[in-house]
């Protein structure tokens, strides 16, 4: 299993080396960090700079040895510097050529702390991404909880592609040995106007159903929960939840996504800014659902 950190040696590029870090260590996996210069090719009206080029190249280098030296001695780490026309299109290119699982970005640094902010690249590679990516709020460095993952949290809607969802939730929650909390959003999925008996009894009926189909699947060591959320919006729904700072929520990709792409639905998006912890969006068809 290998995780890829999309690294810059900014406060964002340190969320995200400090989120990698946690997931690869609950997960034995092996953590990339990439660091993405533009592409080598220039137009040819363009002159090429040789003396700088080499300078950035030394540099990138030394920023990526860095980077390695703050990730915990039980990660195994690999470094790649590599170069691309876009930094979420050289991500995507080493995930496919190492077959990496995930790609760990951070947030654009204009938002709030503990809060996720997209920028150029999140954007990118939430609508194009063919492996699940995850997200570092602002502050994922600084937070100064243990390294870990205390317990994964699932939001199972009624729509397409739940069940991909919750078998990329169920394989996470085993391999890292924690709890697997189920949020049904029955209650946000509902059409405006249902009386509140009925949109509590819907709830309560979905929430078992996943519960029973994560149970049948996870190992004796995995407990799973179910939860139901209300609101009069997704923030708030959110926001009615209790969260541990170490744990990790996963969300789906929007139903209009194509197979085994990402596309970051309105949900999915309320969500991210409403979220203090980490999150990870799954595609649709993804090949962590394989075997489950």
């Amino acid at each position: 299993m290998r995780f890829i950190v999309g690294y810059t040696a900014t406060p964002a590029g340190s969320d995200a080396l400090a989120l990698g870090a946690r997931l690869a260590r609950s997960w034995g996996a092996t953590l990339d960090i990439v660091l993405v210069l533009h592409s080598e090719h220039r137009p040819t009206l363009v002159p090429s700079d040789a003396g700088y080029d080499r300078f950035l190249h030394d540099r990138s280098e030394g920023w990526l040895a860095d980077a390695a030296r703050r990730v915990p001695a039980e990660v195994t780490t690999r470094t790649h510097l590599v170069y691309a026309d876009t930094f979420s299109a050289g991500l995507m290119d080493t995930a496919g050529s190492l077959g990496a699982m995930l790609i760990v970005i951070g947030a654009a640094h204009d938002g709030i702390f503990g809060r996720f902010t997209l920028g150029s690249v999140a954007a990118d590679l939430l609508h194009s991404s063919s492996v699940p990516v995850a997200l570092a709020p602002i502050g994922t460095a600084d937070a100064g909880h243990a390294l870990g993952i205390s317990r994964m949290t699932c939001t199972i809607g009624t729509k397409a592609g739940s069940e991909v969802l919750l078998a990329a939730g169920i394989r996470f929650a085993a391999a890292a040995h924690v709890p697997l909390r189920l949020v049904s959003l029955v209650a946000v999925d509902l059409p405006g106007g249902v009386e509140d008996k009925l949109v509590s009894k819907h709830g309560a009926i979905h929430a078992q159903e996943v519960l029973n189909y994560a149970a049948a699947r996870l190992p004796e060591s995995v407990v799973a929960t179910a939860d139901v959320v209300f609101g009069d919006s997704i923030e708030q729904a959110i926001g009615s939840l209790d969260w541990n700072p170490d744990e990790i929520v996963l969300v789906g990709s929007s139903r209009l996504a194509q197979p085994r792409r990402l596309f970051l639905g309105s949900t999915a998006a309320k969500m991210l800014r409403a979220l203090p912890v980490p999150m990870i969006v799954v595609p649709r068809e993804s090949h962590l659902t394989q075997g489950i």
